[in-house]
């Protein structure tokens, strides 16, 4: 049974409200620094990393026990808090802000993140193409369709691919496969999922990215190719291009917190 994200209205609101959204920001108002030292300590009990400031451990926005489940995860959290200066700047701890975002916002809502990205089956950026200009068109079936050959060969993921910007109706079976691939994520490889696939606007480019098939990089530039062609073409404007280093910084943070807890 597919999960009906359309009549999900917490998916709208987790989606477009604080919280969602690309990098879930949950952090945002800077605090003085009110630590001198910042550590990753094992914590047996608890089967994981913790971050300790000053010996006490940190605990996530929510209040909730922030346990990590890999040492090089808790490691470079770790550094963040101790790169810090007289401010605690929330926006410099992208890490941070990704296992936070496990903890509190991906944990408990489990269910409506794999239902929004499932849904990005149903309109996944590669499936529509321009019909012109031929160059545009070439480069997008050398970008775009190798990733759905691999979907398809690795994944059993068959996604139909169309011309334009008129809806393409998939077949349940790949919405199906596409599910079954999110839902056997744990939950901090979910959060890197979201926003592989929300900045992209593409759940194969965050599947490839997930799996290794791709870089963070190479996710960016095949998922900004349209925008490379009009700004090679037309340019751009200032607002595009701050989109563009944002979106870049966004997927890049992404694959390093993937980095740190190990591609699937």
């Amino acid at each position: 049974m597919i999960i009906a994200f359309e009549d999900s209205g917490l998916i709208k609101s987790l989606a477009h409200g604080n919280g969602f959204g690309h990098i879930a920001i949950m952090l945002t108002k800077s605090i003085n620094r009110f630590y001198k030292k910042a550590e990753a300590v094992r914590d047996e009990d608890a089967q994981g990393w913790r971050i300790h400031l000053d010996g006490r451990p940190v605990k996530s926005p929510s209040k909730a026990e922030f346990v990590l489940p890999a040492e090089r995860l808790a490691h470079e959290i770790a550094a963040e808090w101790d790169a810090q200066g007289e401010k605690v700047l929330p926006t410099t701890m992208p890490i941070m802000q990704l296992a936070a975002t496990a903890i509190d916002r991906v944990r408990p809502h489990r269910f409506a993140v794999i239902a929004e990205l499932t849904g990005f089956g149903r309109s996944d950026l590669l499936c529509y193409r321009a019909s012109f200009p031929d160059d545009l068109v070439r480069q997008q079936a050398e970008a775009w369709q190798p990733l759905l050959d691999w979907a398809r060969h690795e994944l059993g993921i068959s996604l139909k691919v169309t011309e334009g910007v008129m809806p393409i109706t998939q077949e349940d079976e790949a919405l199906l496969r596409i599910q079954d691939e999110i839902e056997a994520l744990d939950d901090y490889h979910l959060t890197a999922l979201h926003t592989l696939t929300t900045v992209s606007g593409s759940v194969i480019i965050g599947l490839a990215t997930l799996r290794g098939r791709i870089s963070a990089e190479e996710a960016f530039e095949v998922s900004q190719l349209d925008e490379s062609y009009s700004i090679e073409h037309w340019g751009a404007d200032a607002e595009a291009v701050a989109r563009r280093e944002r979106h870049r910084a966004e997927l890049l943070a992404a694959g390093r917190y993937l980095d740190l807890i190990g591609q699937r």
